[in-house]
């Protein structure tokens, strides 16, 4: 049992956990970032001038998140993939610590990510400053969170299942 535990909480599997978390972090504040920026050029707020260097920092913006969906988001499904054909060949990296304080974090971040946006929908609808502009990015920040959230809170749901099916 011991040498179970040890195997699970091996330095690889520490720092795979780690970087799975990582590159989630960063492909969802892309992911954020770039409909952000689609918004703000789509949905343009009339108090903001919008000249030349306003869009060229938007479109910056855009390339830059984009450049790092492309590299980040597969390196995330990859590792993902291989830590759960891991977990599915050995049971006990699933009871791992490391790998449920970091969704345990993560799940703990997103509930603040959504509590905070919705908080900021409240607040602003009471002070009557509710544009299309505003409701596009409060789904953005709804739609990305709770998608995390569901996800990793299934994940961990499944995997105790698995443990008392055992």
């Amino acid at each position: 049992m011991q040498n179970e535990i040890k195997k699970s909480t091996s330095p690889k599997n520490v720092f795979l956990y780690l970087l799975a978390i990582i590159t989630l972090y960063v492909s969802a504040g892309s992911f954020i970032a770039l409909l952000f920026q689609y918004i703000d050029i789509l949905f343009p707020d009339i108090l903001v001038t919008k000249d030349y260097y306003y869009l060229e920092g938007a479109y910056s913006t855009i390339r830059w998140s984009i450049a790092s969906l492309v590299i980040v988001f597969p390196v995330y499904i990859w590792i993902s993939w291989f830590l759960q054909k891991e977990m599915v060949h050995d049971h006990e990296k699933a009871k791992s610590k490391i790998r449920k304080w970091l969704i345990y974090f993560t799940l703990f971040l997103a509930a603040i990510a959504i509590i905070a946006d919705l908080v900021t929908l409240i607040f602003n609808l009471l002070e009557g400053e509710i544009t299309a502009h505003f409701i596009l990015k409060v789904l953005v920040v709804l739609f990305t969170a709770g998608t995390i959230f569901t996800y990793y809170l299934w994940d961990l749901r499944m995997h105790k299942y698995n443990e008392e099916t055992e």
